[in-house]
């Protein structure tokens, strides 16, 4: 009985981290992509490798997925229901499970190594944060079940 309420209760901050971490991720992915299509690979804040595409274009695809949770999560959040929970559930596992995609991609190109900026760095580090956060935010939605 304490767990349900106890997860409702984080839920509410959880999913103002999560929002705010996958603006970021939107900005950061909007911003490099940008520099990388106009062909500024050698901008001092951008750098990769042959990975760098296929992580932007996924990181792009996280924040924009990841916004669409948090936003089915706070009417949830709202209403707290079981009708509720089937659309934030789905949208916070298919946004868990891009975001697993791009951390794979961070992984990748960690892995290749060469030159990587710091924003692309900074992109990497936000990408492991919203993966453990949206983990987390998914094992509290689910806590209502034992409410």
């Amino acid at each position: 009985m304490a767990i349900g309420r106890v997860g409702r209760g984080l839920v509410s901050p959880l999913l103002a981290v999560n929002f705010v971490v996958y603006l970021i991720i939107l900005g950061l992915a909007a911003w490099s992509l940008n520099k990388y299509i106009n062909g500024e690979q050698n901008h001092p804040h951008l750098g990769g490798n042959t990975s760098t595409w296929f992580l932007l274009t996924f990181a792009l695809t996280t924040g924009a997925i990841g916004v669409c949770s948090v936003t089915a999560g706070l009417m949830h959040l709202r209403a707290w229901r079981s009708e509720s929970l089937a659309a934030a559930s789905s949208l916070a596992i298919l946004s868990w499970s891009v975001t697993a995609i791009a951390v794979g991609f961070v992984c990748k190109e960690i892995i290749l190594g060469g030159h990587r900026g710091k924003r692309l760095q900074t992109l990497e580090a936000f990408a492991v944060i919203s993966l453990l956060s949206q983990l987390l935010y998914l094992g509290l939605v689910h806590a209502w079940f034992f409410y």
